[in-house]
Parts: C-alpha cells; structure tokens; sequence
C-alpha cells in the first residue's frame, strides 16, 4: 500500500471515530451506556487496589487462625496454609489487576481462596438469592404500606392520625436499620420470649428441600421474618413522608380542581389523578433503591445470622477472600449503576425535557 493509501485510511478510520463519538454524545442514551461502562471499569479498578491494602492478607489471616483456634506452631500453619491457599501474593500488583481484568473480560470471577477450587460465581449464586429475597420483599411491602399512609396522611392533613403517622414515620427513618434489629433480637428474644430467636438463624431449616411447596415457603418467610421486619421498619418512613410531600403538592394542582369542578367522583380522583401523578417521583426513588438491595444487607444479616451474600461479604472481609470481595463488590457496583440507570431513563421516559435538552 503507498503512503498516499495509507493515510486515506488513515483519516477514513479518523472520521469514522469521529462521527461515532459525535452519536454518543448526541444520543442520550448511549451516552448514559458509555458512562455506565466507565463507572463499573472505574470502581473495579479502584476495589481492586484498595481491598489490597488492607491490613494483613489471606495467608496471614489463615496462620493466625490454625494457630488460635487449633493450637498449631506457626511452622505447621504456614504449611497449611501453603498447601491450601495456592496463590502468589509476591507478584506485581499490575500482574495479578491484568490477570484479573483479563478473567473479567470472559466472565470468570475468579476461585475463592477459602474455598479451594470454587468459582466465585457459584459461591455468590448460592447467597445472592436470598438476599434478593428477602429485601426485596420487605421493599416492596415498604414502599406499598408507605404510599398507602403517605396518601392517606396527606388527605388527612393536621388531623390526630396525620400527626402519628407523620411522627413515627419520621423516628422510624432516623433509626439505624442494625439498631432496630438488635432491639428486636434483645426484646422479642431474649427478654420477652415471644420468638424462637435461635430457630429462626440461617436462610431456611436444616434437611428442608427447596420447591414451590407450602412447607418450603413458610420456613422461608419463617427464618426471613426478623430481617424482613427490620427493613420494613427502618425504610417504610421514608417512604410515607415522600409520597405524602408529593400528594400534598399534586393535591394543589390546577387539573385536580377542575376534575373536581367537573364533578368527577373522589375515589377516581384520588386514584387517577393524584395517586398516579404523586407516585412517579417514588417510582424513581424506588429504582434507585433497588440498587442497594445488594449491599444494604451486611449488619442485619450478621444480626439475625441470615445466610445471604450481606453475611457472604462480612465472612469474606474477616478471611481476606480476595476474589468473593471483588465478586460481591462487582454486583454491588453493577447494581447500584443499573439503578441509577433505569432512574435516569424513567425521568426521560416521564419527563420528554429531560431528554430533548440532554440529546443538544
């Protein structure tokens, strides 16, 4: 090829980049795509770095407990702990993060360190879901009970049962959520006797099969009570304060006295007009809070001795499990920015200005 070819493909190959980055800046969302992939590339880079520069590593970790715990010499512990953590803590850092890109690049996670042998996907496969189960159940109780006395709060503005609600709503909303449950783990367990604290540990019963049978579902609910209650308590107030601020100020728009000049009936007001309309900055929230259902867990699931990926992340912390860490941080992190993403375009979905003024 001559010169002259050559850099007509040269510039070729520059216009063609140019004008794809010009259709990602210009469109909305694959500029909210991009950003998102470099958000994740971002926060995996850094977790990487950071969780190795916690005090004390794998190795340490696993000597110091044969030692504790077994009464071992320390020459019979790093043995051990040679023989079952395989891994070589003495290479370059920038080795071991493109060693780990490139395994990220084709989906591998990694294997656990504790767990000789076992991918981090199948280990978080197996907590995940029940961290997914119950916060997402007691979100999706809080965030109904919250719309429901939000909405009714807001229509019984100034009266004595606004005035409780709104009180409780605001106390409950301030309190840490591992706050709550210890004060229920003390009261209702131990001081009380009201519930078999110490049957209802772990994420379901010992020798119970899973299937979708009335058995398997109520020792479910039955060991998913306490963290359930927790989270409804602790976010529920939220909830009611925001959806009674929106009613309040959809109650004072102008379509809503004209329907009821009209004449409409006040149940069809209130649910077609001003339950719809107040609900859809929640409807945002709501995605957004879905992201943290992941890593809001750790403290109430360590409380209540829940075996979901909350208790999965503190057990690996404590033992210096490099890889499960990465994994649960990557969920974490994927989850959070597909919230904030799905947030992002319902706005644009509801709000078209959004969306005119981000393709300028």
């Amino acid at each position: 090829m001559s010169t002259a070819e050559l850099g007509e493909t040269n510039v070729s190959q520059g216009l063609t980049l140019a004008r794809l980055m010009r259709r990602i800046a210009r469109n909305y969302l694959l500029r909210r795509v991009v950003v998102a992939a470099i958000k994740v590339f971002v926060v995996v880079t850094l977790t990487f770095f950071l969780i190795r520069l916690m005090p004390t590593n794998p190795v340490e970790v696993y000597i110091n407990e044969l030692i504790t715990q077994y009464g071992m010499s320390f020459d019979e512990a790093r043995n051990q702990a040679a023989a079952l953590l395989a891994i070589d803590l003495d290479a370059p850092l920038s080795q071991q993060y493109l060693q780990y890109m490139r395994g990220l690049a084709q989906g591998n996670l990694g294997t656990s360190f504790r767990s000789k042998g076992t991918p981090v996907t199948a280990i978080i496969a197996k907590f995940l879901p029940w961290t997914l189960f119950s916060v997402g159940v007691s979100l999706l109780i809080s965030f109904t009970l919250g719309m429901l006395l939000g909405m009714w709060a807001a229509y019984r503005r100034e009266s004595l049962g606004d005035h409780a609600i709104t009180t409780l709503s605001s106390i409950f909303s301030s309190v840490p959520n591992y706050l709550i449950g210890l004060m229920l783990v003390v009261f209702l367990g131990a001081q009380w006797k009201l519930l078999p604290i110490t049957q209802m540990r772990g994420s379901m019963s010992p020798g119970m099969q899973p299937g979708f049978t009335w058995a398997f579902l109520k020792d479910i609910f039955f060991h998913a009570a306490l963290p359930i209650a927790t989270y409804v308590l602790t976010t529920v107030g939220g909830w009611t304060l925001a959806m009674k601020s929106s009613t309040i100020a959809t109650l004072g728009e102008d379509y809503i006295t004209v329907a009821k000049a009209r004449g409409l009936p006040e149940s069809r007001i209130m649910t077609s007009y001003v339950g719809r309309n107040a609900s859809l900055p929640l409807f945002t929230s709501l995605a957004i809070s879905i992201g943290f259902i992941v890593g809001g867990s750790t403290l109430i699931e360590f409380i209540f001795v829940y075996q979901g990926v909350g208790q999965l992340l503190l057990n690996s912390i404590v033992q210096r499990d490099y890889p499960v860490m990465q994994g649960i941080f990557l969920i974490i992190t994927m989850t959070v920015i597909l919230a904030n993403f799905l947030a992002d375009f319902l706005y644009s979905r509801l709000d078209p200005r959004i969306r005119v003024a981000g393709d300028k």
